[in-house]
């Protein structure tokens, strides 16, 4: 199969770490290793970019902040869309909270899962992966493959903890747009709102269609990268303001 050089290396760097954590974590974990090597890396990669989830916070907090000054905008507005969209990333811009900054943690992820993808449905740069099991099932299994043997209950327990982990996000998305008037940094009440207002929650699920056609590990990858998400949110959102912004 012809292999991208880039993507290549990439997946033969990650075979060698998920390798040797898995090396390290067998006395431990037995056949599972290097299942339970796949969640550490992901934790990794999570704590590469935990500055921006940092950021992501800071930047929810001053748009909460802004609530009355957004309300504000919207009455004064409310028959001028454009000049409505305008002055509102104005006062965005002029109080340091970027609407966008929300995505970055999700955008830097996907080539970590691209790679986990890669690894365990083509065994690109680590062939010897695809013979390691969690609870009897191959990492390179996919639902397609079919459901015979334990297949059912791994998949069956991991797809409902993304159904949980989504709920949850998607509640806090809907909490989030209550709170600062807007919904992705587009004002609740503008125009093409309600539609955003009612995609905006259900793109958590997502995730869950996705596990219904990546193999077992990068439904690994994708439980422990959002129930990390989650207990983030939980953590950081219990902290005092001035605990997140380091002061």
């Amino acid at each position: 199969m012809f292999a991208f050089a880039p993507l290549h290396a990439a997946a033969s760097a990650a075979a060698s770490v998920v390798t040797w954590l898995a090396g390290l974590l067998e006395p431990l974990t037995g056949g599972a290793a290097t299942a339970a090597a796949i969640v550490l890396f992901t934790i990794g990669v999570r704590l590469l970019i935990s500055p921006l989830t940092l950021a992501q916070v800071r930047g929810e907090r001053r748009r909460a902040a802004l609530t009355p000054e957004v309300r504000d905008l919207q009455r004064r507005h409310a028959d001028d869309p454009a000049t409505l969209q305008r002055e509102l990333f104005a006062l965005y811009r002029r109080a340091g909270a970027n609407p966008v900054s929300g995505c970055l943690p999700a955008l830097l992820q996907a080539p970590f899962f691209l790679v986990m993808y890669r690894l365990f449905a083509t065994g690109d740069g680590g062939p010897t992966l695809l013979d390691e099991r969690l609870a009897g099932v191959p990492l390179g299994w996919h639902l397609g493959d079919g459901l015979t043997g334990p297949v059912a209950g791994v998949f069956g327990a991991l797809l409902a903890a993304l159904l949980v982990l989504a709920w949850f996000t998607s509640q806090r998305a809907r909490r989030a747009a209550r709170e600062t008037g807007t919904v992705a940094g587009t004002p609740t009440e503008g125009p093409g709102a309600a539609t955003l207002g009612r995609l905006l929650p259900l793109l958590p699920y997502t995730t869950v269609l996705v596990a219904l056609v990546v193999p077992l590990a990068a439904v690994l990858y994708l439980v422990t990268t959002t129930g990390w998400t989650a207990l983030e949110q939980v953590v950081l959102r219990r902290s005092r303001p001035a605990d997140i912004d380091g002061r």
